[in-house]
């Protein structure tokens, strides 16, 4: 075991907390824990944005897919940066100047309607347990990786860090945190790829995308993660299989990738154009339907800090998105022993030991990258339960009196729980994937809400309540039947698995037609708002 390991989760963890705990000299009232009293600046808000949005999906999950899947999956990263560029355009500053807490407070400033609230928060505790499942289950994926260790014990140790963090400290102490974490991560990629290239070009450039018959590079032990066969013999789950350097990797069955040139090229596997413009729609437009996400920009002072707090985090997540991507290729010549057992999400994790060896140097980049990766869980997953607390506070314990500190710590128990325990049954699922449906959720409910109840005076609240049940509930429909129904072929796992073309279109085309139809319904102030939502501070009066 890699002796480096221990020590640098601990200091993470240590630091994490310690920051935490400084925060919370600053955090006294229900508005702290919320939104910070909405005075962090841009940078530091930039800062904890991409600390808090680049997840396990980013730092793990995208190499990973990389790795087994090629170019088609590069729309993945492409799209969680790009998004930035459609909240910086249509929601960013219109949302700051609502004066809302929660997106539900958001339906109620501009609606005026009790039962969309309702059914906003609904959609809000869905569309958060689902992203922080993922996270808790990479840090248990890391914990099993590294340590050998269970897997229940290490998203147990993320869930619990996380809530004491986020019980203790809300809003104020945990945007301290994560502007830290964001940096923690982009060394602990940038520091190891740099000498990971470095080792590639000593080794003479071995070729990205092998033939079939590849070789491994240095002696391997593989542990079957299932059932399969492997070269025609029948494995199980849990078999452990030895390599010699220089020994010819398998065909297996059970794994859908490639090594050869197809690698390389779109539209390999049973990927269609229609997935992956369905792809493209939920990750560009999944961003501002994320309640993690929009609940940072209501922590900005005013409209004007919200756009440049975007434009900075553009920057900070395009240039993250670079390293992932380096990851996945390298891991093609260094660690093709995943594509055997499935598990590629953990290619960012053991690649510097693969290609540099169990040496002190190959340990250390080890230690650091574990290090990032549980920065990102802990980064993620604090955002993500500080978004659901804030609406379980708001809209359930609360409900229309005067919240206490105390409540919102109790609000913070209650959203961890759920997540949890789902992440325990998850464990095999990829990480992304599981993102990936969580953006489509988003894309297809509170996407269309913002952009229409932002820039269009003739929504009403039926018509936003019906495009979100249609629409978001289509897509809801979709992640069950992905994660719990049975496995799909042709046509239908298409629509199912990436349903955000199709449903985020619906959700438009019913927002507007009911909206048309109950048109009398329009708010009687619905001219003061709009002029809240898009007049400069200082013009007001």
């Amino acid at each position: 075991m890699n002796p480096y390991l221990i020590p640098g989760l601990i200091v993470v963890i240590l630091v994490t907390v310690g920051i935490g705990v400084y925060g919370l000299r600053f955090a006294r009232t229900t508005s702290d824990f919320l939104v910070a009293s909405r005075s962090v600046s841009p940078s530091w808000n930039a800062a904890a944005i991409s600390g808090e949005y680049l997840s396990a999906a980013s730092f793990l999950g995208v190499a990973g897919l990389i790795l087994r899947y090629g170019v088609d999956v590069l729309w993945y990263p492409v799209g969680f940066a790009a998004g930035y560029l459609a909240l910086l355009l249509f929601v960013a500053a219109p949302l700051r100047r609502s004066g809302a807490f929660t997106l539900p407070d958001f339906c109620e400033v501009r609606l005026r309607s009790r039962l969309l609230r309702r059914l906003a928060t609904v959609f809000v505790v869905f569309i958060g347990c689902l992203y922080l499942v993922p996270q808790l289950q990479g840090a248990g994926l890391t914990f099993t990786t590294v340590t050998g260790g269970s897997y229940v014990w290490g998203a147990l140790l993320v869930g619990v860090v996380v809530t004491a963090n986020v019980a203790l400290g809300g809003m104020r102490a945990i945007t301290f945190v994560q502007a830290f974490q964001y940096w923690l991560k982009l060394t602990a990629l940038a520091v190891p790829v740099i000498f990971l290239i470095l080792q590639w070009q000593s080794d003479g450039r071995p070729p990205i995308t092998p033939p079939a018959g590849a070789t491994f590079p240095v002696a391997t032990s593989v542990v079957v993660s299932e059932d399969a066969v492997i070269d025609g013999q029948a494995v199980h789950k849990g078999d452990e299989l030895h390599f010699d350097a220089g020994a010819a990797v398998p065909a297996v069955s059970t794994v859908d990738a490639t090594f050869g040139p197809d690698w390389l090229l779109p539209g390999g596997g049973d990927n269609t154009l229609f997935a992956t413009y369905s792809l493209i729609l939920a990750t560009f437009l999944g961003t501002m339907g994320l309640p993690h996400v929009l609940v940072r920009f209501y922590t900005n002072p005013d409209g004007a800090s919200a756009r440049r707090t975007t434009l900075v985090v553009l920057a900070l997540v395009g240039l993250f998105y670079l390293l992932p991507t380096l990851y996945g290729v390298l891991g093609r010549v260094y660690t093709p022993q995943l594509l055997m057992t499935g598990r590629t999400d953990a290619v960012v994790l053991t690649l510097p030991e693969a290609a540099l060896g169990g040496g002190h140097l190959g340990r250390l980049l080890g230690a650091l990258v574990t290090a990032g990766a549980l920065a990102a869980f802990l980064s993620t997953s604090s955002g993500l339960l500080t978004s659901v607390a804030g609406v379980v506070f708001t809209d359930v314990l609360r409900a229309g009196r005067t919240g206490s500190v105390r409540d919102f710590r109790v609000a913070t128990l209650l959203a961890a729980i759920v997540p949890v325990v789902l992440s325990l049954y998850v464990s095999n699922m990829d990480v992304s994937r599981v993102v990936g449906l969580a953006f489509a959720v988003a894309a297809s409910s509170f996407c269309p809400l913002l952009v229409l109840g932002i820039w269009w005076r003739g929504l009403t609240d039926l018509g936003a309540a019906a495009g979100i049940v249609v629409g978001g509930g289509a897509a809801v429909a979709a992640v069950l039947i992905t994660v719990l129904g049975p496995p799909l072929s042709g046509w239908p796992a298409q629509l199912i698995g990436q349903p955000a073309a199709w449903t985020v279109p619906l959700a438009f085309l019913v927002m507007i037609i009911g909206s048309l139809v109950t048109s009398r319904r329009v708010p009687a102030d619905v001219g003061a708002t709009m002029l809240r939502l898009h007049a400069p501070e200082s013009l007001r009066i």
